[in-house]
């Protein structure tokens, strides 16, 4: 039975993974000799349609979240469930999937995008448990994708950051983050978040800017009531009386120590990182595939190629 070099892509439905699995597969079937590579892409998505990459196995061939969902009367969540704790007492096809490659063989594995599987329910590191005894505890590691227009701005970004990292502690594997969609995005922005390497900095930033609108509003709301001779405690043009804003400002007060206490824990362990990629430029990637590389240590013990080699 082979080793194989295995990415577990993962991520929320909707994030990009199957884009990252074509595009992987198409940039590495077009590098030079020396680097060229035969990227084998599988789904383990029982609930998939559509793939825009080659498939070397499918999940659906065992069982699909139509037909669960048409035998059982379950709903598009549960059937998925159901999928997956079938896989477990099926390992058996997994296992014969993956015996058909060789050691230096790269074999990507679009996995669901239910993100319950990765940070709620066990099933999924029970998979990964599994193929960890078949020997491929060195040679694996996942790769979490996040959508780059959720982590716009600051709040959005602590949550994906989080989701990122419950991910990581839950999967137990190597882990690589990756920001897609980032040609939809402005670059700017995206730079400028991924640039401050502190959660808490960043929420500073975002409350600093968020103090100085508000302050603009109530500078102005005053000035409004002062011209139209409004009485004190009486409601603006937005409903809100002065005791109103002050509950407000009290209770965002305690939300905000518990956001700051959020990214005081990301800050300290500096687990969470992403790497942008734009799936229009080659050398964006280039970048995201070389660090997947050298997690699982690809290229290391493969022998070395002469350039007239295909």
């Amino acid at each position: 039975m082979g080793r194989c070099f295995i990415q577990l892509v993962t991520g929320p439905a909707g994030s990009g993974k199957s884009t990252y699995c074509s595009a992987i597969q198409q940039h590495c079937a077009t590098l030079g000799p020396m680097r060229k590579r035969n990227v084998h892409v599988a789904n383990l998505d029982p609930a998939a349609e559509n793939f825009a990459y080659d498939l070397t196995f499918d999940i659906r061939d065992l069982i699909t979240v139509e037909d669960v969902m048409e035998e059982l009367g379950l709903g598009p969540n549960g059937a998925l469930i159901y999928c997956m704790e079938y896989l477990l007492e099926n390992m058996d096809w997994l296992e014969e999937e993956l015996s058909k490659f060789d050691d230096d063989e790269y074999l990507i594995l679009d996995c669901p995008g239910q993100i319950e599987l990765y940070t709620h329910a066990p099933i999924f590191k029970r998979v990964i448990d599994q193929m960890m005894n078949w020997g491929h505890i060195s040679r694996m590691c996942s790769v979490f994708i996040v959508d780059a227009t959720f982590v716009c701005d600051a709040p959005k970004f602590i949550s994906g950051s989080l989701l990122s990292l419950s991910a990581m502690i839950a999967m137990e594997l190597p882990h690589v983050n990756v920001l897609s969609k980032t040609d939809l995005v402005d670059e700017a922005k995206v730079e400028n978040i991924l640039d401050v390497e502190s959660a808490s900095v960043l929420w500073q930033r975002e409350e600093y800017n968020r103090s100085v609108q508000e302050d603009g509003m109530i500078m102005a709301f005053e000035e409004s009531s002062l011209s139209d001779g409004a009485q004190k405690g009486k409601s603006g043009g937005d409903g809100m009386t002065k005791a109103d804003r002050q509950r407000i400002a009290l209770r965002r007060k305690k939300q905000n120590r518990l956001t700051e206490a959020i990214c005081s824990l990301l800050d300290d362990y500096s687990m969470v990182s992403f790497i942008p990629l734009n799936i229009t430029d080659e050398e964006s990637i280039d970048h995201v595939l070389a660090h997947v590389d050298h997690t699982i240590q690809y290229g290391e013990d493969l022998e070395v190629r002469g350039a007239d080699e295909s």
